[in-house]
């Protein structure tokens, strides 16, 4: 069954990293060795999870890469499916039908 609209997994590292642990943005940043404004670009759900950055999070939070690259990419896929993303990261051509 397809799930409808994911959420940003940066909605998810606000609110099952962030908050219950009590840590702020520059906190966490510093922590994962990146800076505040890529890790609120994340929490604030303008920017995704990069491979990099969800080897980070695996190590720093004792979560799977495998599972935050996968939330993003759920994510991703619908926002394209449902023409909602931002259309301004590649042009695509139609599918030839």
């Amino acid at each position: 069954m397809p799930m409808h609209n994911p959420p940003h997994p940066g909605g998810i590292f606000k609110r099952q990293c962030l908050e219950p642990m009590g840590l702020t943005a520059a906190q966490a940043a510093h922590k994962l060795d990146v800076s505040v404004e890529a890790l609120l670009a994340l929490v604030n759900e303008r920017a995704g999870i990069t491979t990099e950055l969800a080897s980070r999070l695996a190590e720093v939070f004792g979560s799977r890469a495998k599972t935050w690259l996968g939330m993003q990419k759920a994510h991703d896929l619908w926002q394209a499916r449902s023409g909602t993303g931002n259309r301004d990261k590649l042009p695509v051509r139609p599918l030839a039908g």
